[in-house]
């Protein structure tokens, strides 16, 4: 998920970049003591919290103070500043997924780092305050460590996942609370993606990750799940019957050869037998003609053997059509 830059740095602004916001080291949370290691998440959600009672929120005309400095000055201690008086709006928006992620913090700590990059990229000079243009950057940061660590398997590459990840069941919801089936087909249309990306995302959220080193069956079989799978390539029973296709298909071809005057069956065993065929003009040098003419001869020759081989093969049409 991309977020919107509503506020890009102006032309006039100066010309070396800002130095990267600092990361506020007051805010991360103390390194437990031994006796404290097995802390629960709530706990700590709840020692977090108490710390960023110190850091009041600020005015709009002293945030605005601040952006100019950090903006003209390059001051690391007024970016400091804005990051710390905007830490209880990323704890506001991280509740709001704390259902698709239990573990709140992991979201703040996102939050956070979306929050930096908003502080660097904060333009002062657009009348919008920090907090508004800071959200967008909050809820990427978030949503994306949502979507790269919810399942094994990634979820969200593209714009309709990522759409139907997030609003597929809540619509659902909605349209059976109006008394409507839930269809693909309409559930297409209210989300505004494909029939078949709603089927794929449905059947997705539907199964949990299963791991290749589960076992495959219970009792005494060992087997993992891994091992039940298919491997890359054909299968023996594919190989052994493309085989016997060559087999059978080489015999006709012979056949038809044998049937020919000598000039067309050199042309056969040099161009269509041979595993490197010699080329028209090879042929036609031996043969004291024209390229054109061996090419000419040549076709003439594939189109009887085809008839041939659709004569002496069962379902040769079928295989045709499967090698082009």
């Amino acid at each position: 998920m991309t977020a919107r830059d509503p506020a890009t740095p102006k032309p006039h602004d100066p010309a070396s970049a800002p130095a990267p916001v600092p990361v506020p080291a007051r805010t991360r949370l103390p390194a437990p003591r031994s006796r404290d290691r097995a802390v629960e998440t709530g706990d700590a959600l709840t020692h977090y919290m108490a710390q960023l009672r110190q850091y009041a929120p600020i005015s709009r005309e002293e945030e605005h103070a601040l952006a100019l400095r950090w903006v003209e000055q390059h001051d690391r201690e007024a970016a400091r500043q804005l990051v710390l008086a905007n830490l209880r709006l990323v704890v506001k928006i991280a509740m709001e997924y704390r259902r698709a992620w239990t573990n709140v913090l992991d979201l703040i700590q996102e939050g956070n780092v979306g929050l930096l990059q908003a502080t660097q990229r904060f333009d002062p000079y657009k009348g919008v305050k920090l907090s508004s243009y800071a959200a967008y950057w909050i809820r990427a940061y978030i949503l994306k460590y949502i979507l790269d660590n919810i399942r094994l398997v990634r979820l969200g590459k593209t714009r309709a996942e990522r759409k139907l990840f997030f609003r597929l069941n809540k619509e659902k919801r909605e349209l059976e609370r109006q008394g409507f089936e839930a269809e693909p087909k309409l559930l297409a249309e209210r989300l505004d993606v494909s029939e078949s990306d709603v089927v794929d995302m449905e059947q997705r959220l539907s199964r949990n990750d299963l791991s290749l080193q589960a076992p495959a069956w219970s009792g005494d079989d060992a087997r993992e799940v891994g091992e039940m799978l298919a491997g890359p390539g054909a299968s023996a029973e594919q190989n052994v019957g493309d085989a016997e296709l060559r087999r059978v298909f080489m015999e006709r071809v012979r056949e038809f050869a044998a049937s020919l005057e000598a000039r067309d069956r050199r042309i056969v065993e040099a161009r269509i037998l041979a595993e490197e065929p010699l080329s028209l003009q090879e042929l036609g040098t031996e043969f004291g003609v024209s390229r054109e003419r061996i090419r000419q001869l040549e076709a003439r020759i594939v189109s009887q053997l085809r008839e041939h081989l659709k004569k002496n093969m069962v379902d040769f049409e079928y295989y045709a059509a499967s090698g082009e």
